[in-house]
Parts: C-alpha cells; structure tokens; sequence
C-alpha cells in the first residue's frame, strides 16, 4: 500500500512538472508579446518579427534562448529608438540574465516586477526618458553585476537597500534627477584593507555594506550631504554636478540647489509598512502524518488539474486569430492602473476638478465642436479666462495603465508649449467616477481660421490680414520645430488646427493629439506622412515628434487655402493643390489662386506665398527647407505694417477718420 501511494505521488509530481514547464514557455512567450505591445514606435522595424502569434520567441530580433530552446535568457535591444513603456510582465521571464535596453525612449516608471528576475546579471536601462523613482525591491537581485539607470529623468531617493547586492560591481546612476543623501550604512571604509568585511548578521543597509565597486557614477543628480567615506576610492567626477557639501569637487550651481533637502531614510519613511510577525497565530497542534500525506496527494491532485485547465484555456487563446489585448482593464484589475502612473511627470500642471468645469461650462452644455473621438465646450472660469474643454469619448473598460501614462506624455507635451502663436494648456482634468478625461485650453474667442474661410465669413479676413496670420503661423511652427527640445509636430496642420484671437492673432492648437490615444487603444498608430495626411502605419509607428517634414508640406497647403478661400478638398472643386499646380508657377495667371472675395491683393506678396508653397510642397522631403528659412522668408518680404492696410483699404482709411 505504501509502495502504491508513493508511485502515485511520484507520478503526479511528475505530471505538474511537466506542466509547470509548459506554462513557464507559454508566460515568457505571453511576457513578450506585453513587451512589444507597450512600444508603440518602432522607426527602425526592431520588433517586426516578433510574432504575436509564434509560440517560439528565441529567433525574434534581440533575444537569446537557452540551447534547448526552452527560456529566454536575454533581451538586448540597444539604440533602436524605440518608444514606449516597460511591461511589468517582463519581471515573468524568471531565467532572464541580461536586460539591455540602452539608448531608446522608453517612457514611465520603472516597473518593480523587475526584481522578480532572481537571475538577472545585467540591467541596462541608460538613455531613455524614464521617470519616477528607483523601485527599492531592486535591493532583491542578488545576482545582479551591472545596473546602468544613466541619463533618464529618474527621481527620488537612492535605495540602500541596493547596498546589499554582493555581487554589484558597476552602478550608473548619472545624469537625472535623484535627491537625498547617497546611503552609506555601516562603518566599511574600502581604503583600508582593515575593513574589507562588515560585521556578520547586520541588518544595516548601504553602499558601506556592499563590495567595493569597480565602477560607479552618481554625478548630474541633486545629491546632498557629504560622500560617504567608504567610496572615497571612487573618482571624484562620479560625485560632480550634485549639491554635496564638497568644495574640491564642482558642484551645480547654488541657485539649482535651492530648495533641495535630505529625503528621510527608507526605513523611517516606510515604517507602517514594514509586515507584521503572524508566527504565533498559526501555531497549532501537530497532525497525524496519514493525515499530513492525505493531504499532500488531494493537493498535488489538484493543483495538477488546475494547471492542465490553464494551459488548456492559454493554449486556446494563442489559436485565435485576433491578438492578445494584455492589460485591459477590469473591475477586479483597477488597482494595476497605479502602476503606470508618473507623479512626478504632471506635478507641475494644473489639475481641475470634473465639478468646476462643469460649472464652467455649464452642466457641459455649451458645445462649440464635436468629433467622433472628442467633444469641445466654451466654459468661463469664475474670476478666470474664457476657456476651450476637450474631452475624450472613450470607455473606461477600454482604458489601461499603458493608455494613461500616454494621456499624461500628451498633457506634458502640451504644457511645455509656450509662445504666442502656440495654444496655451491651462491644465487638465482626470476623474474615475464618472470617467474623464479632458484637456483645458485658453480660449480663442475668434473661432477657427477655417470659420472664417469657409463659413461666409471671409470677409473680415483682409489680404493683409492674412498675410499676418500666415507670418504668426511660421513663427509658431518655427518655435515648435526649432526652438524647443525634443521638437514638437501638429498632429494634423489645417485651419482647423489655427484658432484667432480677439485682434486676429493664430495660435495652433493641437486638438488631434487624442487621435494618438484613440489609435493607441485600436493597435494602430495615426500619423501624417510625408504628404501631411493621416494615414495607418502597421507595426504601430508614430511620427509625434519625427514628421516635422509632414508638418511643412501640410504648411503650404495651408497656404494656399488662406489665399485662395478654398478647402483643401470638397466634393465640388476637387483637390486645392491640384488645381493650385496649375496657376502656381505662371506669373501670368497666379492672380488666379486668390480668393475672389478679396478686393485688394499685393502682387509682390502673392509670389512671396507661391515661391514658399513650391518648396513646402517639393516632392522630395528632403529638399524642403526648415521652418527657419521660410519664416524668414516671409518675415522679410512681406509688409504687414498699418501703412500697407490703409493704403490698400479704402474702408480702413474710412475707419481710420470716423475714429479720430
């Protein structure tokens, strides 16, 4: 009987073990796919071959296998100028030994599934755009040599607990945004060889703790404090740019310093979650061992079948011909949203309740335009601006970690903008209950150029009018292109896109940047191409901050539909640039392409236009001269002084005597 029980136990151990190994490939697999769909640019095609539907990983570019072929032991995808998220699910690829992301734009928190990779020896996340702090759980990869965070916007403190890792040699931390006082520990000064070990079964965490490094860089933060002295044998550049009390050392600049503080220790400051010692809860009387070994089969029994069930239902959803959608959110996944979030991204943006600007606008009655992705209201801030809300139409069910800190890149995006033919971000509003989200905008009580194009009010809009608002939208889209970092593109530049003000002034508002987020959700990406026009890229690319030469062929033929008053497409007339093509390059008949409404034009301004719409519109994009140029162009050789408009407008020159 005892020999029976034990094969039977034998074999259904066996059993999950065999099953167990399965799940292991299908969750490395499934850890991939997560990967890939939270990048959503890939200019260089890195990430075409990985395959949502293969079921083998280990030929996708920049993954390495195991000789079996049976787990995926690193992932080197370095320079490729990917831009995205890192996936928590990565922490699921237990057997991952290197992971080398170096030099891309990868976005968001460091997601602390991370320390989950107990056999992880190289992590390699410098030069990226990665924010918010240093997960303190990486005081858990105990196999790591090489952790290299260099050049990223990363904040907060430096964890001590990464002191503990015996096996780190190199650390790079250089160039971001770290505070506090860099955490010594214990006692170890590595200079002398008296110390070389630290006391055993201390529980103190540190740098003076761990083994000397080979490497280490803590310069270009806002470190404080003084440098512990068990890393005085590191180079003094690895401790320049901070806000250390270091005289021999070139710090930054007091006035950067300001304001910077020590940040309490990661003991006192997580104190109330330290875990509590159930131990003598549990204690309880001893079981027979028949009892004990009953239990363990039903057990084993169990837990096999529970798992066939889940390889069953994997396998199952790996046949289907629609991609895996990871990440959807559910009532029960709710809390998997804090993860993504960026605090530190939005800190310095204005925050409005869903309450104040409902009242600002109204109970939202107060529609001004509306689309299939989003809905614009007018609103009046009590004691405030007038004010342009955009809200999303989109479901909360289809809303997810990866959606929302893409929302907030756009609303920082945005926020950066600061020039007076740019529209300016008042701020934000995110709420669950109901669920929101909106962007507020300064309003420009003039309405569109497009209104005044097209909606029979062409009348206001003089030729030297125009020609004011055209110079106001070169200088605006020269700030964007040239004078900002990273460069900012208009999602789509149209005279939908340029709002006037009260005096006629444009401002471009990028209203189309939701179509990102739209397009996010449905596993494509929206850009414009070459040519300025939405188009559907596969392998989810976006131009957000690349097609600054889609943006410049968009630019004259917006040009061309403020002189000449016609759409750029209608049912009726066609193409605006092909029936432009005819007239544009023949002095003789150029006069032709200006809007029948206009009394008076200035031919010498209209060549000007024409010569600066054939090289926006040059087929050949890389012939297509920066925004620098042409907006000198026009600045120069278009006159838009007061004398022009009297001198052209017999109506101002009446205007002009009924107001002295």
């Amino acid at each position: 009987m005892r020999s029976l029980a034990e094969y039977l136990l034998l074999f259904l151990t066996s059993g999950v073990l065999i099953v167990v190994c399965e799940a292991f490939v299908q969750k490395e697999v499934l850890a991939l796919r997560t990967f890939k769909e939270a990048i959503y640019e890939d200019p260089h095609l890195v990430l075409n071959n990985w395959n949502a539907l293969d079921t083998d990983p280990c030929d996708w570019n920049g993954v390495s296998c195991t000789g079996s072929r049976d787990h995926v032991i690193k992932i080197n995808i370095s320079g490729a100028s990917i831009r995205g998220f890192l996936a928590p699910e990565l922490g699921q690829l237990s057997f991952l030994q290197e992971l080398v992301l170096h030099g891309n734009k990868l976005l968001g928190v460091i997601p602390k599934e991370l320390s989950l990779l107990k056999n992880l020896r190289i992590l390699d996340l410098g030069v990226n755009e990665l924010t918010g702090p240093i997960p303190l759980e990486f005081g858990n990869l105990t196999s790591v040599m090489k952790i290299n965070l260099e050049s990223n916007g990363l904040t907060g403190h430096l964890p001590p607990e990464l002191g503990n890792l015996s096996n780190l040699t190199e650390l790079r931390l250089d160039r971001n945004r770290l505070q506090g006082t860099v955490p010594a520990g214990g006692n170890v000064d590595w200079t002398s060889s008296m110390h070389r070990m630290y006391a055993p079964g201390s529980n103190s965490t540190g740098f003076c703790r761990s083994s000397p490094f080979q490497k280490a860089d803590f310069s270009y933060n806002f470190f404080v404090g003084t440098i512990p002295k068990c890393l005085d044998y590191l180079p003094r550049t690895s401790f320049q740019g901070n806000c250390l009390q270091h005289k021999e050392i070139k710090q930054r600049p007091k006035k950067q310093c300001d304001g910077v503080s020590p940040i309490k220790s990661h003991a006192e400051a997580n104190q109330k979650h330290q875990p509590l010692d159930y131990q003598s809860k549990h204690q309880g009387t001893s079981k027979p061992t028949w009892l004990l070994a009953l239990e363990v089969v039903t057990g084993v029994m169990v837990g096999s079948l529970f798992l066939v069930a889940l390889l069953t239902a994997i396998q199952k959803c790996n046949t289907k011909s629609s991609l895996i959608i990871p990440w959807k959110k559910s009532a029960s996944e709710k809390e998997h949203v804090s993860v993504y979030i960026d605090s530190e991204l939005l800190k310095d943006v204005v925050r409005f309740s869903r309450q104040d600007l409902e009242v600002a606008c109204e109970d939202f009655s107060n529609i001004i335009g509306t689309s299939p992705d989003s809905v614009v209201y007018k609103g009046n801030m009590r004691g405030g601006p007038e004010i342009a809300v955009i809200s999303l139409c989109f479901k909360e069910e289809n809303w997810t970690g990866f959606l929302e800190l893409y929302f907030q890149k756009e609303v920082a995006d945005l926020a950066r903008l600061s020039h007076e033919n740019t529209g300016k971000l008042l701020g934000y509003c995110s709420e669950c209950t109901p669920f929101t989200r909106m962007l507020v905008f300064e309003y420009a009580c003039n309405g569109t150029l497009y209104e005044h194009l097209h909606y029979g009010e062409g009348c206001q809009l003089s030729w030297t009018r125009r020609m004011k608002i055209i110079i106001g939208i070169a200088r605006g889209l020269k700030y964007l292109h040239s004078e900002i970092e990273p460069p900012f593109t208009i999602s789509e530049l149209n005279s939908s896109a340029v709002y006037l003000t009260e005096d006629f002034s444009p401002k471009l508002v990028d209203f189309e940047s939701w179509k990102g987020i739209i397009a996010r959700s449905e596993k494509y990406s929206g850009s414009i191409d070459n040519q300025g026009s939405i188009c559907v890229l596969p392998n989810s690319l976006e131009a957000r901050y690349l097609d600054i030469q889609g943006n410049l062929y968009a630019f004259g033929v917006l040009l061309l539909e403020i002189i000449s008053g016609r759409a750029p497409y209608c049912k009726d007339k066609g193409c605006l640039l092909e029936w432009a093509k005819e007239y544009i390059e023949l002095p003789e008949v150029m006069s032709y392409l200006v809007d029948p409404e206009l009394k008076h034009f200035k031919y010498e301004d209209l060549m000007v236009i024409c010569e600066v719409v054939n090289l926006c519109i040059n087929e050949d994009p890389t012939k297509r001269p920066q925004m620098q140029v042409l907006c000198n162009m026009l600045e120069t050789r278009i006159d838009t002084t007061i004398a022009i408009e009297l001198k052209s407008s017999s109506l101002a020159w009446a205007e002009l005597a009924l107001s002295s």
